[in-house]
């Protein structure tokens, strides 16, 4: 697809429920954050492409993968790393941490990234923001993540003030397809996806929602699906062997895109 196409059709929605397994870098290792707190990390691996070739063959065809230095600073640490993952694995890259001006927007979507996710900069700079889906089209998500129902922004550390539906509501008007929701409280928690929330924004707007934050079994996966999801993103449970890839995309996924 042309950089610079804009796609009117919500690609989620048009090809199914999606499994993302999720990458958080971190120095260049893969971790998991515990409800986005940045001291309290567990180290997965020294090697994410390796563990994104491990995604490959369980039969994924996208990955989640996240900058959390970035996320934190504004400032891109991983990007070339995320480009390597991208190259090495043939993997669809939809990404997000630190990606707050169109020459970084550029710099990402020009390296065989599928998708950039937008987050704090939805927020603090609607500008860059409209340029960005103008330009791109469904190349960009907005990251939503959740906090006592307000936005969250700077990798989750700092309170934005703002609602999330009416946040969602904004970011469809500007012409945002795709959101990726995470409910902060259950990241990493392992207790479920918070549906409630999903239900909420898929009912009262028209965007693909991505659920994100808490799956722990392949029932939360299910019930992410029913709750109206397009997809959901999986990370702590996949490493500690709670749900398994491979079954999980034979059974509930029609996860490649054509």
């Amino acid at each position: 697809m042309n950089s610079k196409e804009v796609t009117k059709t919500p690609e989620l929605q048009k090809n199914g429920f999606i499994i993302y397994p999720a990458i958080d870098l971190l120095q260049g290792r893969c971790v998991r954050l515990k409800q986005g707190d940045y001291s309290q990390v567990t180290v997965y691996s020294d090697d994410p492409a390796a563990m994104a070739e491990t995604f490959l063959e369980a039969g994924s065809s996208w990955i989640h993968i996240v900058d959390l230095d970035a996320a934190k600073s504004g400032i891109p640490k991983n990007h070339s790393l995320i480009a390597e993952i991208a190259s090495r694995t043939g993997l669809k890259v939809q990404t997000g941490g630190g990606i707050r001006n169109m020459d970084t927007l550029d710099r990402v979507l020009d390296s065989r990234i599928a998708r950039a996710i937008l987050g704090t900069s939805a927020i603090r700079d609607r500008d860059f923001t409209c340029k960005a889906v103008a330009k791109y089209g469904s190349r960009i998500a907005i990251g939503i993540d959740a906090r006592n129902g307000e936005v969250a922004v700077d990798g989750w550390t700092q309170k934005s003030g703002v609602n999330v539906l009416d946040f969602a509501k904004i970011m469809e008007s500007i012409g945002v397809q795709t959101i990726i929701y995470t409910d902060i409280s259950r990241d990493g928690m392992l207790q479920g996806a918070e549906t409630h929330g999903i239900r909420q924004l898929v009912r009262e707007t028209a965007l693909s929602v991505i659920a994100s934050g808490g799956i722990g079994t392949m029932d939360d996966v299910l019930e992410a699906k029913a709750s109206g999801a397009c997809g959901v993103i999986i990370g702590k449970a996949l490493y500690e062997g709670k749900v398994d890839l491979k079954e999980c995309l034979r059974n509930v996924s029609s996860h490649a895109l054509t």
